[in-house]
């Protein structure tokens, strides 16, 4: 690899992190940094919405903000660079406590799309791939 091949994987590792963080924090101003401002957001497969940025801090402000806490623990993720342009897939584990006691877990990938901006790699579309949910209690 030449050492701006690693400078862009490095780069775009910290951006899976930071986004990790934010949802986590629920700090959902932070939200746009992470994105291009054209970017679709497709969450559907795990009962989430499909919309914008600007859409999806709405939506995560009404319904995670509901959790006791949440951890969106990332690994093994794949990351292809071809130029201003990366695609990766990541695998999510999602402990998501509901009340004090009760954990369900879910399972997920996140297919994504990148592109290098002045300000650094940008999510341009970020699809979630459900794997299971464990645990999700029925009311």
């Amino acid at each position: 690899m030449t050492p701006q091949e690693v400078a862009d994987r490095v780069e775009i590792l910290d951006l899976l992190a930071r986004y990790s963080t934010v949802v986590d924090r629920g700090a959902w101003a932070e939200m746009p940094a992470l994105f291009t401002a054209d970017a679709v957001l497709d969450f559907s497969a795990t009962g989430g919405i499909c919309g914008s940025v600007a859409d999806h801090q709405e939506f995560n402000a009404k319904v995670l903000t509901g959790f006791a806490g949440t951890q969106h623990v990332m690994g093994l993720p794949t990351v292809v660079v071809d130029g201003d342009r990366a695609t990766s897939r990541s695998i999510c584990f999602n402990p998501m406590v509901v009340d004090g006691e009760h954990v369900f877990f879910v399972g997920l990938w996140y297919d994504d799309a990148l592109v290098r901006t002045p300000a650094g790699w940008r999510f341009a579309a970020r699809v979630q791939q459900k794997a299971f949910f464990h645990n999700l209690e029925r009311r």
